[in-house]
């Protein structure tokens, strides 16, 4: 399995689980949620007809309820980002966004309306993914879905991209948490995207909230300390 997204048609052909994705069992794949009645809307391309949502311990699959043959599939390890996106100036409906990491390019910008068009543009250029349920109030558990796969594939440590990884080792920690003894702020970088109003990238993403809980909290003792050492001057 390489970068990006990819066509997906293979589907068990018998017994009770017929239709399903077929999943690489012998590795220990698992299928662990399914969500009926999905639009995927794949960069600037128009929605696809509802299919049914597939997501398994390795990666996402949608395929198509109107033809056997049209299906996609993604690895969690080449989702860079995935967020709930409830903003109508975003997308017109509420969504679970993606970005998707390619072997390079950019979306192929093609906004035709035909969906036969659509079948011969190139998905290794694909970077955005929306999935779109039927029902909105199933968001929440779909995010929940994506987070714990996405623990479950861990970036390999020697791949790690800086401009997209929430990730901080131990020592840029040390550095940030020392800093706010100097009342400077964090180095790192805050990405904020209004149109997510809920974010994961793939990584540890309540460390740097953590630390700077800690940094507020350092510096309210410190203030703290020097209104009781001022009290205790004026009293002398």
């Amino acid at each position: 399995m390489g970068l990006g997204l990819r066509h997906f048609t293979d589907r068990v052909q018998e017994g009770e689980c017929a239709g399903q994705p077929l999943l690489d069992s012998e590795n220990g794949e698992e299928l662990l949620h399914v969500q009926q009645r999905v639009v995927i809307v794949l960069g600037n391309l128009p929605p696809e007809s509802p299919g049914t949502l597939f997501i398994s311990s390795k990666q996402v699959v949608w395929l198509s309820d109107v033809d056997v043959e049209k299906g996609y599939a993604v690895d969690f390890l080449s989702i860079s980002l995935h967020a709930v996106s409830r903003d109508p100036e975003a997308y017109p409906s509420p969504c679970i966004y993606t970005q998707i990491e390619t072997q390079g390019g950019e979306d192929e910008e093609l906004e035709d309306s035909d969906s036969e068009a659509s079948e011969h543009f190139d998905l290794s250029k694909i970077t955005e993914m929306r999935l779109v349920p039927s029902d909105p109030s199933q968001l929440d558990t779909l995010f929940n879905v994506f987070c714990e796969c996405a623990e479950l594939n861990p970036e390999p440590h020697d791949e790690l991209d800086d401009e997209h990884e929430w990730i901080f080792g131990p020592d840029q920690v040390l550095g940030d948490v020392m800093d706010a003894e100097t009342e400077e702020g964090p180095d790192w970088p805050i990405y904020e995207n209004p149109a997510n109003t809920i974010g994961y990238a793939n990584g540890e993403h309540d460390l740097a909230h953590s630390v700077l809980e800690l940094q507020i909290d350092d510096q309210r003792f410190e203030d703290a300390e020097e209104t009781d050492q001022g009290a205790h001057g004026a009293h002398r």
